[in-house]
C-alpha cells in the first residue's frame, strides 16, 4: 500500500474559506478516487495561509481487475441484435461468448475483463476535475489560453508524490512536481519531498510553517495567554478569532502591545470589536476586575529579531486610528437622542421611517409602533411595568440609524443601551434595548429581567406573525428571514421565565389588530388569503403554533424527550408552552416505567377495539351496569376508573402531572386484567356496548393527560 501527498501551494487563502475548502477537498477527491476503485486506510487534509492539500495512506498501486458478465440476446435472435450485443460488449464473435439457459430458453453471455488502472493515471484524472470544479464561495481569474485559472488566489506550484514518485498532474498550464517552500521570510527556500513525513517535517523545521492548524490554535492560544499573565493580566478569549487567525499565519508569534488609555473611555464592546474586525487583535483584561485595559495581543508571522517591539508599536499606531474613527462616531452618535419625545429635536427614532423593515411589513419604524403596543400588553403576563416596557420597545431599534452601529452592525442593541443611559433613560430600559434580540442562539443567555423579557417576547412575536401574515415561511434548508432562531427565541424566554403566555390567543389577537385588513366592499384580507377574517386568522395561528410545536420538539430534543409526546400533548389544544413542556416531562418519565408502557398498550388496544365497531357509542356506561357487571374484572376496572379519573383531574388542575401519572398508573392492572377475561364483543347488544362504552371512557381518562393514540410503542 502507498501514500499520496497532494498540495496546491499559492497566495494567501482567506481564513474564513480554509476550514470549508478542507472538506470540499476531502469530500471531492475521495468521491472521485472511490468511483475508481480505489480505497484506503486513512485521508488527512490540512489548509493555510498558503496552501491547501491532503495525504492519503493504503492506496494500491492499481484499481483491481474486474471481471463482469452481459447478458445478451436470445440464441437465435436477429443478426442486428447480435452485431449491437457484440459491440457493447466489446468482443469480437459469439465465439467469445457462452450460452445460458433460463425458463424463457437460451441465450448469449459475455463474459469482459476489465485490467485494473494504475492509481496514477487515476489521480492524473481525478486532480484536475476537482480543482477545475472547486467550489469556493468566490473565486478570481488569471492568466488566459491554456493558462487561465479560476481559483481563490493565484496558484504558484503544485506537488503531486505518489509512492515517493512525481505524479505529473497537470491542471491551469502548472504541471505538478514534488517540490514546495516554506514560510515567505523565514523558510529556508524550495526543497523536494518524497512523503508525508519529510514533507511535514521539513516544514515545522526549516520551513517555519506550522502544518496542523489546531496545532497553530494551541500555540496561538497558550502565547497569547503566556505574554497576558507575564505582564499580569488576563487574554479575552474568542474562539472565532481563534480560528481566524490560525488562518492567517503560518508560524504564530504572540506579541503584547500597548494603546494609548485614553481610548479606555469608549465602551469595551466597541475597543474589543475594533480590535478583532479591523485588527485581528485580542483585547485584554484586568483579572480582578474584569475590566479592559491598554493592551493587546496581536499574532504575529515571524519571530522578531528586536522580540517584536516594532511589530507592537506599528500595531498600536494603526489602532489607535481605528479607535479614532471610533470616538468619532461615539461622540457623533451622543449628540443625537434615540428619542426626543417633544419633538424639538432630531432625534434617531424618526430616522427609522426612512429604513424598511420588508416591503409587505412597512418600515422599521411601523415594525417598532406595534411593537411597543404589543409589549406594553404583555408587560402584565411578565410583571414588568407597562410604561417602561412601551418605551424600551419605542427605543430598541433606534440605534440602527447611529454611525457606530453602521461601522459596527454586530453592536445594534449594545450601543442603544448605552445612549440610553447616556440621556437619562430607566436602566430597566436600557438594558431591555441591548437584550431584546437575545437569545439569538442555543448557547446566548435569555433575557429574564420583566422588561427585557417583555420587549424580546413582542419583537419576536411581531416578527413571527408579521411574516405568517405575507405568507413568508421557512421552507427546507432555507429561512431568510432567521424565524426558526426567533421561535427557538421565544420559546426559551417563555420556559426560563415560567412565562404563562396562552400563544395561540395572544397571536389570533394580534393578527387581528395589526394584520388583517378590510376594504370598501368588507372583503377581509390576510397576506394574499381572502376570506373570513376569523377564518384566515385562525388557519394562520394553528399553522404559526404548530411551527413552535416542532421548534419545541428541537429544543427538547437534548432533554430525551420524544417529538410524539409532544405531538400527544399539543393534540389536546394547550398552548401554553410552560405547561405543556412540564407535562411533556412527567410524561416521558411515566412512559419510561413499566406502568406507563403497559398503559400505552392497553390504550392502544382499546383504540383498536373501538375504532373496528360499529356499535352507537355515543353516552356512558348504563347505571346498572357499573353497579352490575357481570364480571369481577370489569367492576374492578370500574372501581378504578372511579377513583383515578378524578385524581388525575384534580392533579391536572394543579398541575401536579407526576401525580397525575401515578393516578392513571392504578388502571395499569385493572386494564389487563380486563382484557385477559373479559369479551367485549360479545353476542349480547347491550352487553357489548356498555363494554365499549367503558373502554371509551378509559381512554377519555387517559386523553385528559395527552392523546396516547399519537405515541408510538
Amino acid at each position: 500500500m502507498s501514500e499520496l501527498l497532494f498540495e496546491i501551494f499559492c497566495e494567501e487563502i482567506p481564513a474564513r474559506m480554509q476550514p470549508r475548502a478542507e472538506t470540499d477537498l476531502e469530500k471531492l477527491l475521495g468521491d472521485r478516487l472511490k468511483a475508481a476503485g480505489l480505497d484506503w486506510t486513512s485521508l488527512k487534509t490540512f489548509a493555510g495561509a498558503r496552501r491547501l492539500g491532503l495525504v492519503i495512506e493504503g492506496l494500491p498501486v492499481k484499481t483491481a481487475d474486474v471481471s463482469e458478465e452481459r447478458k445478451g440476446p436470445r440464441v437465435g435472435a436477429p443478426d442486428k441484435a447480435v452485431e449491437g450485443f457484440l459491440r457493447g460488449a466489446g468482443v469480437a464473435s459469439l465465439d467469445q461468448c457462452e450460452k445460458r439457459e433460463d425458463k424463457k430458453g437460451e441465450f448469449w453471455v459475455a463474459r469482459i475483463e476489465k485490467p485494473g488502472r494504475a492509481t496514477t493515471e487515476v489521480i492524473a484524472e481525478a486532480i484536475p476535475e476537482v480543482m477545475k470544479a472547486f467550489p469556493w464561495p468566490k473565486s478570481m481569474k488569471f492568466g488566459e489560453g491554456e493558462k487561465a485559472q479560476r481559483w481563490v488566489r493565484p496558484i504558484q506550484r503544485l506537488l503531486c508524490v505518489f509512492d515517493g514518485e512525481v505524479v505529473p498532474v497537470e491542471v491551469f498550464g502548472i504541471t505538478a512536481s514534488n517540490i514546495t517552500e516554506g514560510h515567505r521570510r523565514m523558510g529556508r527556500g524550495p526543497f523536494t519531498v518524497s512523503n508525508f513525513l519529510e514533507y511535514a517535517s521539513v516544514l515545522e523545521g526549516e520551513g517555519h510553517v506550522l502544518l496542523d492548524r489546531a496545532a497553530r490554535e494551541s500555540l496561538i492560544l497558550n502565547g497569547a495567554r503566556k505574554v497576558c499573565v507575564d505582564a499580569g493580566f488576563e487574554l479575552v478569549e474568542d474562539a472565532g478569532l481563534l480560528t481566524e487567525v490560525a488562518g492567517l499565519v503560518e508560524w504564530p508569534v504572540p506579541v503584547l502591545g500597548e494603546m494609548d488609555p485614553d481610548f479606555l473611555d469608549l465602551p469595551p464592546e466597541v475597543i474589543t470589536l475594533t480590535m478583532k474586525t479591523h485588527q485581528k487583535y485580542f483585547a485584554v483584561r484586568d483579572p480582578k476586575t474584569g475590566t479592559l485595559v491598554s493592551k493587546f495581543v496581536t499574532i504575529a508571522n515571524q519571530v522578531a529579531p528586536d522580540g517584536g517591539a516594532a511589530i507592537a508599536a506599528g500595531n498600536a499606531r494603526v489602532l489607535s486610528a481605528r479607535l479614532s474613527d471610533a470616538r468619532h462616531f461615539w461622540d457623533n452618535d451622543r449628540k443625537t437622542p434615540l428619542w426626543d419625545e417633544t419633538g424639538e429635536r432630531p432625534d434617531m427614532y424618526s430616522q427609522l421611517a426612512k429604513v424598511t423593515f420588508h416591503e409587505k411589513l412597512g418600515t422599521v419604524a411601523d415594525k417598532v409602533e406595534r411593537v411597543a403596543a404589543l409589549a406594553r400588553e404583555l408587560a402584565p403576563v411578565v410583571g414588568a411595568d407597562p410604561d417602561l416596557a412601551e418605551k424600551a420597545a419605542r427605543l430598541a431599534k433606534a440605534d440602527l440609524v447611529s454611525e457606530m452601529v453602521y461601522e459596527f452592525p454586530e453592536l445594534q442593541g449594545a450601543m442603544g443601551r448605552y445612549y440610553a443611559l447616556d440621556q437619562g433613560e430607566d436602566a430597566a430600559v436600557a438594558d431591555a434595548i441591548k437584550d431584546h434580540y437575545k437569545p439569538q442562539g442555543p448557547s446566548d443567555e435569555v433575557p429574564t429581567a420583566p422588561v427585557s423579557a417583555a420587549v424580546a417576547l413582542a419583537d419576536k412575536l411581531d416578527t413571527l406573525v408579521g411574516f405568517w401574515a405575507i405568507d413568508e415561511k421557512p421552507t427546507g434548508s432555507k429561512d431568510p428571514f432567521a424565524l426558526r432562531r426567533a421561535a427557538l427565541g421565544v420559546i426559551r424566554v417563555l420556559l426560563v421565565g415560567v412565562v404563562r403566555l396562552r400563544l395561540q390567543g395572544q397571536m389570533f389577537g394580534y393578527l387581528g389588530s395589526h394584520f388583517i385588513t378590510e376594504d370598501r366592499e368588507g372583503n377581509w384580507s390576510l397576506g394574499g388569503a381572502s376570506g373570513q377574517g376569523v377564518e384566515i386568522a385562525e388557519k394562520c395561528t394553528q399553522d404559526l403554533l404548530a411551527f413552535f410545536a416542532d421548534r419545541l420538539k428541537v429544543h427538547l430534543r437534548d432533554e430525551g424527550i420524544r417529538h410524539d409526546i409532544i405531538d400527544a400533548v399539543f393534540a389536546l389544544g394547550d398552548d401554553d408552552l410552560v405547561r405543556v413542556t412540564a407535562k411533556a416531562r412527567a410524561l416521558q418519565a411515566f412512559l419510561d416505567t413499566e406502568d406507563g408502557a403497559a398503559l400505552l398498550a392497553g390504550n392502544k388496544r382499546a383504540s383498536n377495539i373501538l375504532a373496528k365497531s360499529e356499535d352507537d357509542l355515543a353516552g356512558e356506561p348504563d347505571a346498572d351496569y357499573l353497579a352490575n357487571a357481570p364480571e369481577s374484572a370489569e367492576r374492578d376496572l370500574i372501581a378504578a376508573l372511579a377513583a383515578a379519573g378524578p385524581a388525575a383531574e384534580k392533579a391536572l388542575a394543579e398541575e401536579d402531572f407526576a401525580a397525575a401519572m401515578t393516578a392513571l398508573a392504578q388502571l395499569r392492572a385493572p386494564i389487563d386484567a380486563f382484557f385477559e377475561h373479559v369479551t367485549v364483543n360479545t353476542e349480547l347488544v347491550s352487553l357489548r356496548r356498555n363494554r365499549l362504552l367503558l373502554l371509551s371512557a378509559i381512554r377519555t381518562a387517559i386523553r385528559a393527560v395527552a392523546d396516547f393514540d399519537k405515541i408510538s410503542g
